[in-house]
């Protein structure tokens, strides 16, 4: 018997099960991949940097470095994805490495509930017994139902990663980060990119100026964006595929990708023999603990209510198996980044303004762009700005955002200022390297206090 079994090795689970082991705990894992780590490790957020950090130095060439003429560049798509792959693997052994430190057994297999004290693991008929369980079992694409997926034409961010040639033309379904990346990925190396997104504007969920700043970016660089659109089918050909919006107009493409969210992955998990149910949106509802109506079931991660962040998930996993060892645990939610990883990148931490205005919370805004910034100057990178909301009563940090190169670090900083409660003075008074990119946060953060120094 186990004293924590975890259902799932993504960011959450393994993360979650090293924690547990740390603190004591014996430990089972039951995972239904070979290769630990979860979508994200496997064909989510390491496969797609990977790809997004080589094709910019490729894509940097082709345009021309500075003070320097590249002639005769030739893509070499196969190492590329040999390089994507070599990546995984040695973050998927890690983990393997890390349970074999900690003492943490790995079940391999699909897990299902026998009852809510009890799970079987079904390849290997194993049945196995915890005083505490944690689900973790991620999330998958969501395939609407007027596409076709026949995994070739017409795909999902899985198959997206690894299209044997370059697409001429590529139709993206969905302006949200994963259709970005990818789509800005193919881009790089050569595709036409369309992307179609239903809401009036791309990455609907962060601050609006921000979303707007990146479309008019994205667009500069040569991909198609269209808001607004309905998409009502999206259908594969023996050589292409097709897309169907509302009103009649029919759209020709080498391939679909097909990037509209994603769904908690609970299929097969028997919670009913539980007792256990998942919302309207299929999620399973928990507690301010994590806890789900059973206190000795949490879940984590994608299957919960939350955005679908890894790094949201590793934080309700560590706070979960803290709960269960001692009484307590906590995620500061309003601290959790979000990054696109374009070029530039484009990140948020904290209160947009959209949400301070619907809260009605009085704010105060301070920018400041990365064009009067001496290192971004030398770098040739003078694209965006980076926001600080702060109150405008107390001057605490609400919310920090961004777009430029490497912004997601820089962003860093704010969720920790956020996270300990920091004031835009605070930040502004604090020393920064000279010249960095921290700056441009500092300065902004002047400006969100009094003023800046260097605009």
């Amino acid at each position: 018997m186990y004293d924590l079994l975890v259902i799932g090795a993504g960011p959450g689970g393994y993360v979650a099960a090293i924690r547990a082991a740390q603190l004591g705990m014996r430990v089972g894992v039951v995972e239904k991949e070979k290769a630990l780590g979860g979508t994200c490790l496997r064909v989510g957020c390491i496969p797609s940097k990977a790809l997004l950090e080589t094709t910019e130095r490729i894509y940097e060439v082709k345009k021309g470095l500075l003070g320097a003429r590249v002639q005769g560049l030739e893509v070499d798509l196969k190492a590329l994805m040999a390089h994507k792959d070599k990546v995984v693997q040695a973050n998927t052994q890690g983990i393997e490495f890390l349970f074999r430190k900690n003492g943490i057994a790995c079940h391999l297999g699909k897990a299902r509930f026998l009852s809510d004290r009890k799970v079987l693991v079904e390849e290997t008929g194993e049945e196995l017994s915890a005083r505490f369980f944690l689900i973790a079992t991620g999330s998958a694409p969501l395939i609407p139902p007027w596409a076709q997926v026949d995994g070739e034409r017409v795909v999902t961010s899985t198959e997206a990663l690894s299209f044997p040639e370059v697409p001429e033309r590529l139709i993206v379904v969905g302006g949200g980060v994963v259709g970005l990346e990818l789509g800005v990925v193919w881009h790089r190396l050569g595709a036409e990119v369309v992307v179609l997104e239903y809401m009036d504007r791309i990455l609907p969920t962060m601050d609006a100026e921000l979303s707007r700043a990146a479309e008019k970016v994205f667009k500069r660089e040569g991909l198609t964006i269209r808001t607004g659109v309905r998409v009502t089918a999206a259908l594969p050909r023996a050589k292409g595929a097709r897309v169907e919006l509302e009103g009649g107009e029919v759209l020709e493409a080498d391939r679909v990708l097909l990037a509209v969210g994603r769904r908690p992955y609970t299929e097969g998990l028997g919670l009913e023999n539980a007792g256990l149910f998942t919302d309207e949106r299929g999620r399973i509802p928990v507690d301010e603990h994590l806890r789900t109506k059973l206190p000795h079931i949490y879940a984590i991660g994608d299957v919960i209510r939350g955005p679908m962040l890894a790094h949201k998930a590793s934080e309700e996993g560590i706070a979960a198996v803290e709960h269960m060892a001692k009484g307590f645990g906590h995620v500061d939610y309003q601290a959790i980044p979000s990054v696109v990883y374009t070029h530039p990148e484009v990140a948020g931490v904290g209160y947009t303004e959209e949400e301070l205005k619907e809260k009605g919370i009085p704010y105060k805004v301070g920018k400041f762009p990365y064009s009067a910034s001496g290192r971004a100057r030398a770098m040739g990178d003078t694209e965006g700005f980076i926001k600080v909301l702060a109150h405008a009563k107390t001057d605490r940090i609400l919310g920090v955002h961004g777009i430029g190169a490497r912004v997601g670090d820089v962003l860093a900083e704010a969720a920790l200022a956020i996270f300990f409660k920091a004031s835009a003075e605070d930040v502004g008074r604090a020393p920064h390297a000279h010249p960095s990119l921290s700056e441009i946060l500092k300065e902004a953060a002047l400006a969100a206090w009094e003023k800046p120094i260097h605009l």
